[in-house]
This record gives C-alpha cells, sequence and structure tokens, in this order.
C-alpha cells in the first residue's frame, strides 16, 4: 500500500505540520486528520516506507570503478556527453548573465509585454507556425530588452527538447502561475491554441481588474496625502512666521490654543523622532514575522477572505482563478478530480488550497467536489448551484457560464468598493480639512485682518 506525504493545519493553533503516513489510503488518512483537528492542505503519495525496515545504505562508487565497468566505446560517449554538457552550460551562462545585464538597464516587464506576447504567438500558431518558428519571429519584434532575453532563453529551451512551460517556471516573477498552468495544460494536451486562448484572456482580465482597483484606490489616496502634507507643512513653516509678525508688532493677540497644540506636538515629534519611528518598525516587523510563522500565514489568508471591504473581492478572484484552470483542465480531457489537482498550483492562499485539498478528497470518497466550497461560506451561492447543476448536465458549458457570473460578481464588488472608498475618504479628507482650517488658516486670516474679527476687545 502507498505511503502518503501530508501538510495540515491544526485548527486550533493554526500550526503548520508535516508527516508521512505508510499503510493507510488517502481517504482514510483524510478522515483520520479530520478527526484530529487538522485541514489538510495537501496530502501526495510518496514512497512506501515498511515499518521496521532500514533504508539501504547506498555506497557512492568514484569515477575509476565506474570507467573500470564500461567497455572503450562506452567511455567514449560519456567524454562526448560531457563536452556537449559543457557547452551547453557555457551557453546558458553567457544567457543568464546577458538577462542579468538587461535587467540592470532595460525596461522593466509589464503585463503589457506579456500580453502582447502572447497575442502575436497566438496568431503565429494559428498560422501554423511550430513553437521555434513562432518565438523566433516574436523575438525579432520584440523592443523591451529585459523581455527578448528571456524569450531567448525560452527559445533555448525548447530547441534543446524542453517544454514551453519548464522554462516559464523559472521566471515565476514574470509570467503569473495560472498563465504558466494554462501553457503547461496546452502543450502537454496538444491544445495549445486553444491555452493561449484562454491565457490572452486571463492577462486582459487581470489587467483591466488592476486598472480599476488603481482608479478607485489611488486619487483617493493622493488627496489623502496632499492634505495631510499641506498641514504639516503649513503647521511647521507658516505658524512660526505669523507668530514672529504678532511679536515684532507688539500685538496682543496669539495663535488659537489648537495651533499652539499642534505646533508643539510637532516641534516634540521633530525632537523625539527616533522613538515613535523604533516603536512602529518593531510593531511592523513583529507582525511579518508572526505571518512568516505557519500559523500566523493561515490566519493572514484567513483574514484577506474575511476582510470588511477587500475580503470578498479577494476570494473571487482566487475562486475565479481557480476555476479558469480547471474549466480549462476538463476541457482538455482531465477528469475533475485530476484538474482538481493540477488547478490547486494556481492558489497561494491555504486557505483556499485547504478547500481544494477537502474537494479532491470528496471525490475519492464519492462525494460532491463543489461541497467544500460551498461549505466555506466565502462565495456565491449561485456560483456553487450552477457548478452542481453542471455535474448533472454538460459541466464544461456551466463552468463557463458561472465563471461569467463570477466575473460579474467581481464587478459588482468593485462597485460597491467604489462607493464605500469615497465615503471613507471624504470622511478622512474632511477631517483633515477642517483640522487645517483651524489650525493654518483662522491664524492667516487673523494676521491679515488686522486681529480685530478675533480681538475680544472688538467683540466687546
Amino acid at each position: 500500500m502507498p505511503a502518503f506525504q501530508y501538510k495540515a493545519i491544526d485548527n486550533k493553533t493554526g500550526q503548520e505540520t508535516k508527516n508521512t503516513v505508510n499503510g493507510i489510503t488517502k481517504e482514510e488518512l483524510y478522515k483520520m486528520l479530520k478527526k484530529n483537528g487538522l485541514t489538510p492542505i495537501e496530502i501526495q503519495q510518496a514512497l512506501e516506507v515498511t515499518a521496521g525496515a532500514k533504508a539501504p545504505v547506498k555506497r557512492h562508487r568514484s569515477s575509476e570503478e565506474i570507467l573500470k565497468d564500461l567497455s572503450p566505446e562506452q567511455v567514449k560517449l560519456i567524454y562526448k556527453s560531457n563536452s556537449n554538457t559543457h557547452k551547453v552550460d557555457k551557453n546558458m551562462t553567457a544567457q543568464s548573465k546577458k538577462i542579468a545585464k538587461n535587467k540592470g538597464r532595460g525596461k522593466k516587464i509589464t503585463t503589457r509585454d506579456i500580453i502582447i506576447f502572447t497575442q502575436n504567438f497566438l496568431l503565429l500558431k494559428k498560422a501554423d507556425f511550430n513553437n521555434i518558428h513562432a518565438l523566433e519571429t516574436v523575438i525579432s519584434t520584440t523592443e523591451n530588452a529585459n523581455f527578448k532575453s528571456i524569450l531567448e532563453d525560452i527559445l533555448a529551451g525548447i530547441e534543446s527538447g524542453e517544454n514551453m512551460y519548464t522554462t516559464m517556471e523559472y521566471y515565476s516573477s514574470i509570467f503569473p502561475v495560472i498563465y504558466v498552468n494554462m501553457i503547461k495544460v496546452g502543450e502537454l494536451s496538444g491544445s495549445l491554441v486553444n491555452a493561449l486562448e484562454q491565457a490572452m484572456d486571463y492577462l486582459e482580465n487581470a489587467d483591466a481588474l488592476t486598472k480599476k482597483v488603481k482608479k478607485i484606490v489611488m486619487p483617493n489616496v493622493i488627496q489623502f496625502v496632499g492634505m495631510l502634507a499641506l498641514l504639516l507643512i503649513g503647521t511647521i513653516f507658516v505658524i512660526p512666521s505669523i507668530q514672529d509678525v504678532f511679536d515684532s508688532m507688539g500685538s496682543k493677540d496669539s495663535l488659537p490654543w489648537i495651533t499652539k497644540w499642534f505646533a508643539d506636538f510637532l516641534k516634540s515629534a521633530t525632537h523625539w523622532w527616533f522613538y515613535p519611528v523604533i516603536l512602529i518598525l518593531a510593531a511592523i516587523g513583529g507582525v511579518i514575522a508572526y505571518i512568516r510563522t505557519p500559523q500566523g500565514r493561515y490566519q493572514w489568508h484567513l483574514f484577506k477572505y474575511k476582510a470588511p471591504i477587500f475580503g470578498p473581492l479577494i476570494y473571487a478572484v482566487d475562486f475565479s482563478r481557480v476555476m479558469k484552470s480547471v474549466s480549462l483542465n476538463i476541457k482538455n480531457g482531465m477528469r475533475v478530480q485530476q484538474a482538481l489537482e493540477v488547478s490547486k498550483n494556481v492558489a497561494k492562499n491555504n486557505v483556499m488550497l485547504s478547500i481544494i485539498e477537502s474537494s479532491i478528497n470528496n471525490c475519492f470518497i464519492g462525494k460532491s467536489w463543489v461541497e467544500p466550497f460551498e461549505e466555506s461560506g466565502f462565495g456565491s451561492s449561485m456560483s456553487t448551484e450552477m457548478l452542481k447543476v453542471g455535474m448533472q448536465t454538460d459541466l464544461p458549458m456551466m463552468m463557463d457560464k458561472m465563471l461569467e457570473f463570477v466575473e460579474a460578481d467581481i464587478d459588482v464588488i468593485l462597485q460597491r468598493i467604489m462607493k464605500v472608498l469615497p465615503e471613507v475618504s471624504y470622511i478622512l479628507v474632511g477631517t483633515v480639512l477642517i483640522f487645517f482650517v483651524v489650525v493654518v488658516l483662522v491664524p492667516c486670516i487673523q494676521l491679515y485682518m488686522g486681529g480685530f474679527m478675533f480681538s475680544t476687545d472688538y467683540m466687546s
């Protein structure tokens, strides 16, 4: 009976545990983990380890001992192979140096660069170009030096017999995980054109979503930061000048008490600035250190899905990415269980990984794979109901309709955020503006109006 390696989260402490279990099926292991209060994130088959048996100790033979057992023809083949290997290593080293050199001086690789590459590569594939010819053509028209070097590296991998996705996986900071996964499925299943079309849709939708979020957030942040900067600059530079004018004129008028208080506060803050900075940095460092622990990472991922404003949006985006990958895999002939196994690499959230692992286990024990997504309570009930209907009718077609619904749901969530964020921004900016008027503008008006508007003698 095969052994299984598992990774799970303790439901009480949130700590991540890893272990290998032998002599048990995957279904039994899943039930055992659930019974012990553990939420499985990943369960993979490992080599069987017999209880009480010791692994054989391998003695590494020297090169002289190996050569003694070989014929002269085999020795020549080995030296020839080593020579070719050194040539490849030399070329790869030169390619790596070229990429590093271009990274230092070239343009940043953007999502737009990847979209243009995918679009051009797709057009050439539809024109019956092979991968090598298509890549050579795309490279010749690529202007970004950094991206051009990476495409040349991918081309070198294809010429050496590797798949495109194999080299793309080394550039995970450039190519999104789901993008590489789509290319991988397309190459392995022989439907690269279909995979490229879906990859194009994914990139364009992701780019549009990013632009929408930036359009919502950035103006409000800039407005708030601008008002805060005006308040600080006015208090630090303008207020002392007004007080000097009062003193030089021998006026009995003085600055409002709130202006004096805020000026004294800033003066103390500039004198003892290192204390709050140290406290803030220590707090940030503590939070980051906690998030890097298994328990903290799980709690952080859970908080992302439960966050008041952005939580539903984050889950909807993650769910959409996973389901797009599952849909692509099913259309290419995979079973649901196999499609989920491949697609879980797309998810980077431990909570989503846990849901997917539970879904895979349900496939083993004959239960609905949709049930864990429904029981999580994060997503819309309509999406899970559509998946249930698809299991009884046409799953690929229903998944396409479900993804359209999820995309529309994401737009609705964004519209809600667009309504909420301005209100929050107006409250913050309004508070800062009122404080700015009281602290800075009132003394300015008092100075230029001769002080009679605020003089107690005038009022009497």
